[in-house]
């Protein structure tokens, strides 16, 4: 009996080993969709953005496949715990909360947020002050979300949105006095849109780190470190031989 127990508890290490060290040759990435020049669709359908293509050179750099799958954001850490798809390649900042749920790779960029309103908005910075009793839009669970909640839900109201796009209508339908995200994506929707006038308003926002995080990184399942490993192999091969720049390049030309 007890050799019976002993070679079932190796089996099970045998198992469960072979599943700590899986070599992967085909990645589904979740992604929330669209955050143009992150991840967004062509008029045609086709799936780009900075993380979209660095994901594949990534992949391609492995000699792996890639594949993408489409996620909400409020449900996209889930749908990676839930195996639905192998890693998160989707702007995800890397935070210490975060940290108590996935594995993430190395910082592959940092990207500031900031506070959009119109142009002709009365705002000129961002205090309790001036936020008291203002309406302010965030995408919700994302850390844009965390941070305003924490430090202007207790004088204005936040209000949540799915997408960054259902964000931008009510601000353009004056629902909203104010919105917090990333910069790069109010920039391609607000600051670039010929559908409205808008400005940034105060600083650029990257602390506290709490919040903020180092930069944005490929998050995985806690046990998947050999593949988080890989990646960032993969990530400096590119960084080195200046595919990385080229496609940095292609979606931020100088900025």
């Amino acid at each position: 009996m007890k050799k019976l127990l002993t070679i079932s508890l190796l089996g099970a290490a045998i198992v469960a080993g072979t599943a700590q060290a899986r070599d992967y040759d085909h990645v589904r990435f979740g992604v929330d969709v669209p955050y143009e020049p992150m991840e967004y669709r062509t008029p045609e359908g086709e799936l780009i953005g900075f993380d979209i293509d660095l994901g594949n050179a990534l992949c391609e750099e492995m000699g792996i496949t890639c594949e993408w799958v489409e996620q909400e954001w409020d449900g996209i850490i889930p749908g990676l715990l839930a195996r639905n798809y192998d890693a998160i390649m989707s702007s995800m900042s890397i935070n210490d909360e975060r940290r108590q749920t996935v594995r993430f790779s190395d910082s592959y960029i940092t990207i500031p947020g900031a506070w959009f309103a119109p142009a002709d908005s009365s705002l000129e910075e961002i205090d309790e002050e001036s936020l008291a009793g203002k309406s302010i839009g965030v995408q919700r669970g994302t850390t844009y979300d965390n941070y305003a909640t924490d430090a202007y839900g207790s004088i204005a109201t936040i209000n949540r949105y799915s997408t960054a796009d259902d964000m931008v209508l009510d601000l353009d339908a004056e629902r909203l006095d104010i919105v917090f995200l990333e910069f790069v994506v109010g920039q391609s929707t607000l600051l670039n849109s010929d559908d409205g006038d808008y400005r940034v308003v105060g600083e650029m926002v990257t602390e506290p780190e709490e919040y903020f995080g180092e930069g944005f990184g490929i998050a995985f399942r806690p046990r998947d470190e050999a593949l988080a490993e890989r990646f960032n192999e993969a990530l400096a091969t590119l960084r080195e031989d200046g595919t990385y720049d080229e496609i940095l390049q292609r979606y931020f030309g100088d900025e």
